[in-house]
């Protein structure tokens, strides 16, 4: 299966050479000019922007699970990356992680909008009318991506919306979050109109050698989420929450991803070792078979270069793998892993069967020493693990169709067309895969209970957290019993809902942007 995240062909034609991240002018502008000549470069130039979301699910990891409630860094081994996030250390704006968002997103944003220029351009190479605007909707799904990814983490943002020079780079400024959510927003309406629906069909559906590409229902859900966390409350920040009230936006567009009977909810409960019908199989990656997929971040193992993944240990500890049975390869996990929170572990009822596959519990032994402390493992086979720690072969699900079910059923707490009745049986649904029994009247601190579940190691929680209204109140009442022997945690405040703008950005042009509150 060709698998279109992976294709790095034109990939030196998008690097930038500059003192800037914005600086969104390609290295050759003849090169520029020239390569697009047939259809196949205007595909490569989709497919090299599909591949910034490479880093994607790293980023998931590192920016939303460890800063939420999921993760403890209990570990000793200090000095991490992830510690200041984790610990909401004040003076992350060199963070290595918090840097690397604000760069790779804008990456992603350069190339869709080289993409969108060229298209306009030159497109009587592109070969019909109807591909030139298939690839267009394909950036604009991208470019929107990217941006709700950015403006999630740092709020107001620099609104770049074509390639500009490094000078014009250090004058523009950040954007109101309304202005960066029109922008979103028209790019995603864009593309629902004009994506296709299916992998099968007639053009312009896409052929069974698209899989991977962004469809309307990958679009409706994204603008689905945009509008649920725009209605997610303020706290009195400039971030991703404005209070603006539009469940009943959101729930059509979720209401039709349901009713296009395209995608199915995955009655398999979770298991380990994982079953190769499961949601996360690395047998069972196939749209066409795992109809929980709406959206993927595609991955191939085996390949040379290396076009597989590391995003399945970030969050295990090293010494897990060194741990296990001869064979197996040592050089996977991450050195200094943090650790599942306890009040996570502790969530899970003992027979429910999401915790064994989510969460390594027991201790293992390595060197004598024998390590108690809990990790997230969702995506982690140990009868796959792959030669290089950087080639595991399984695809991230950005969106899946539980999302959208359980998404739904927050719409309607919060006042969208549909009853009580509806919310239980959502709910009920998820948890009788779960091996769990049925509960009625469900609120919205229970559901985002049962998320905090459903979704733990998928990168969903402290969005989560952000459109429950409660982040402040439940991470610190949280910290306040998580943290009470080791004190390592600093009070969470509303400003600690985003992240500061990365110190690199400052330092290009001095005076530009004003550092968010409370860094």
């Amino acid at each position: 299966m060709k698998k279109i995240f992976l294709i790095l062909t034109i990939g030196t034609l998008f690097f930038i050479s500059c003192k800037k991240d914005l600086n969104q002018v390609p290295i050759s502008s003849e090169t520029t000019a020239t390569f697009y000549q047939q259809p196949s470069d205007f595909i490569k130039a989709i497919n090299a922007t599909y591949n910034i979301l490479r880093g994607y699910p790293n980023r998931l990891m590192e920016l939303s699970e460890v800063r939420s409630d999921n993760i403890y860094p209990t570990n000793n081994d200090v000095g991490r990356d992830h510690d200041p996030i984790s610990n909401f250390a004040q003076g992350i704006a060199p963070n290595t992680y918090v840097e690397e968002a604000w760069r790779v997103d804008f990456s992603g944003i350069f190339r869709a909008n080289t993409a969108l220029e060229q298209i306009e351009k030159n497109g009587i190479y592109v070969g019909s009318a109807a591909l030139a605007t298939r690839l267009s909707a394909e950036a604009r799904f991208l470019r929107a991506f990217f941006y709700f990814d950015l403006v999630r983490y740092y709020g107001k943002l620099p609104i770049v919306d074509h390639t500009v020079s490094a000078a014009e780079a250090n004058t523009i400024a950040r954007s109101p979050v309304a202005d960066v959510y029109t922008l979103i927003i028209n790019d995603l309406k864009f593309a629902i109109a004009n994506l296709p629906s299916t992998f099968t069909g007639t053009f312009p559906a896409y052929s069974a050698t698209d899989i991977g590409r962004a469809s309307k229902y990958a679009a409706e859900a994204t603008l689905a989420l945009v509008y649920m966390t725009r209605s997610g409350p303020t706290y009195n920040i400039e971030g991703p929450g404005m209070g603006l009230n539009e469940w009943n936006l959101a729930l059509p567009l979720l209401q039709d991803i349901i009713s296009s009977n395209v995608f199915v909810f995955n009655p398999n409960p979770y298991a380990w070792p994982v079953p190769a019908n499961g949601i996360f199989s690395y047998s069972n990656q196939s749209p066409a078979v795992n109809k929980e997929a709406i959206f993927d971040v595609m991955f191939l193992t085996g390949q040379n270069p290396i076009v597989g993944t590391d995003f399945p240990w970030v969050l295990s500890p090293q010494n897990y793998f060194n741990s296990l049975p001869a064979g197996n390869t040592p050089a996977n996990g991450a050195l200094g892993a943090p650790s599942a929170s306890k009040d996570l572990v502790n969530s899970f009822a003992p027979t429910d069967t999401r915790k064994t596959p989510t969460l390594h519990t027991s201790a293992f032994v390595y060197t004598g020493i024998a390590d108690p402390n809990p990790f997230l493992r969702k995506y982690m086979d140990t009868t796959k693990i792959p030669t290089s720690r950087f080639d595991w072969g399984i695809n991230f699900i950005a969106i899946r169709y539980t999302d959208i079910l359980m998404l739904k059923a927050e719409c309607i707490l919060h006042g969208a067309p549909g009853t009580q009745a509806d919310v239980d049986a959502i709910v009920n649904q998820v948890r009788a895969r779960a091996g769990q029994p049925a509960i009625t009247g469900v609120t919205l601190p229970q559901l985002f209970d049962e998320r905090r579940r459903e979704f733990a190691n998928e990168g969903s929680r402290w969005f989560d957290l952000q459109r429950s209204g409660d982040l402040v109140t439940i991470m610190n009442s949280w910290r306040t019993v998580e943290d009470a022997a080791l004190h390592k945690m600093n009070p969470i405040t509303a400003n600690s809902i985003i992240y500061p703008v990365p110190q690199s950005q400052l330092d290009a042009a001095p005076g530009l942007y004003t550092q968010n509150p409370g860094y």
